[in-house]
């Protein structure tokens, strides 16, 4: 793996500043308020540029451990700020940051690499995230930061919602809860001139139709999961919330580290048998976390923090998980969907030994060393497997922010 530059994303606390930054330079475009707070008390604020009546909302911060978008959100409203034609008839809206809770947790501002950047990760468990709680919890227990967000969605009524999402590992693309005609062209092209991969089989998409390359268009209600075991479900998500007030949503994910091994479209020469490997030794890799978890319990009695809850809830994905591998056909025969799979399958047991390893480490030594050796050696198979390389920080925010750009302005031209 190449050797980084120095690189720092900023915390909520910085963004937040920033933003207030941007609304004292131009208090007659700008305003910043807080919408919600979270579970801890901490505030929510969104940015809004422009007052016409037709919204785009852009959402970062959803996922902790995904933190280039918090870099995209402050760069779009600028360039929002400095192209008044992007103002035209459209007001932009920014939540800095969806989860500041998770992203307090979420402890690495400027990772040297995979094993340095899962030394602070955090990704709360799936009822705690606030896109995807709606879909696995009812109404009257869901998160405040989910109903902020939700609320933000009555209120502005967006013909587009885009949330900024991340990878560690693999390549760029898209999720659309409904086709935008004219998206792919201008993706590609951006993720071309910067070198970054496009994710063509990406496993977070399993069966979707494409309306291009790592355009991904969510599938019509009735069809069936890819992987019929996981709880959450996208159309339950928040992603869907826009869709009452004839909106849709763009999810883009943008790679920290890239691999060209996720871009193969050829045909993989025996997908469900190299899948059958994959599955068993996600299974195996997550016993040992497991074993590791079970000999500590002892001293885990009085703890129930979001690191461990989100350690155990990854863990009892496996076992469903890996079945779905095994018995259901794959979802797509490609060599770049095996890779993605792959990539899949590596990142549960290793995420759930890093969050597993931040609560043992001083409390059960012993097993917070096996912990680090596991997160070691993982983190640098995974590296060395898919041949990662780092993608500069100013690409990742600039591919990103082209991919937002576009979104709207080809939403903006559709008759819904």
């Amino acid at each position: 793996m190449s050797v980084l530059p120095e690189l720092r994303y900023p915390t909520v606390t910085e963004q937040v500043s920033a933003a207030r930054a941007l609304t004292a330079q131009r208090p007659g475009v700008c305003t910043l308020r807080q919408v919600g707070v979270s579970r801890a008390g901490r505030p929510l604020h969104l940015l809004s540029v422009g007052r016409a009546h037709r919204a785009v909302l852009v959402v970062a911060g959803a996922h902790a451990n995904e933190p280039t978008g918090s870099c995209t959100l402050l760069a779009l409203a600028r360039r929002v700020l400095e192209q008044r034609e992007l103002r035209d008839g459209i007001s932009w809206h920014f939540l800095l940051c969806a989860d500041p809770d998770g992203a307090s947790l979420h402890v690495t501002p400027a990772p040297r690499s995979l094993y340095d950047y899962h030394l602070g990760f955090f990704r709360p468990a799936g009822p705690e995230q606030p896109e995807w709680a709606p879909s696995v919890l009812p109404p009257d227990r869901l998160p405040p930061e989910t109903r902020a967000l939700t609320g933000v969605i009555d209120e502005l009524r967006p013909y587009l919602q885009v949330t900024l999402h991340g990878t560690d590992l693999g390549g760029s693309w898209v999720q659309l809860t409904k086709d935008v005609p004219g998206l792919a062209e201008p993706f590609a092209k951006s993720a071309a001139e910067l070198h970054i991969p496009v994710e063509t089989g990406a496993s977070d998409a399993a069966g979707w139709p494409a309306s291009g390359p790592g355009v991904h268009v969510m599938p019509a209600p009735g069809v069936g999961p890819a992987y019929p075991s996981l709880p959450d479900d996208a159309r339950r998500s928040t992603w869907y919330h826009a869709h009452r007030y004839g909106g849709l949503t763009a999810v883009v994910e943008v790679p920290m580290w890239a691999s060209d091994l996720v871009d193969d479209p050829a045909p993989h020469p025996a997908p469900a048998a190299a899948i059958g490997r994959l599955a068993r030794r996600l299974q195996r890799d997550a016993l040992e976390v497991t074993r590791v978890l079970d000999g500590a319990l002892p001293r885990l009695a009085e703890l129930d923090g979001p690191l461990l809850r989100a350690a155990r809830w990854g863990l009892e994905l496996v076992p469903g998980l890996a079945s779905d591998l095994v018995h259901t056909p794959p979802a797509d025969l490609t060599r770049a969907y095996v890779g993605s799979v792959d990539a899949f399958a590596r990142r549960v047991p290793l995420r759930a030994a890093a969050m597993l390893l931040r609560v043992l480490r001083g409390t059960d030594e012993a097993a917070a060393k096996q912990l680090e050796e596991l997160v070691s050696t993982w983190s640098d198979a995974f590296a060395e497997r898919f041949r990662a390389r780092w993608v500069p920080l100013e690409h990742q925010v600039e591919h990103q922010s082209r991919t937002v750009v576009a979104a709207a302005l080809h939403a903006r031209e559709r008759v819904w």
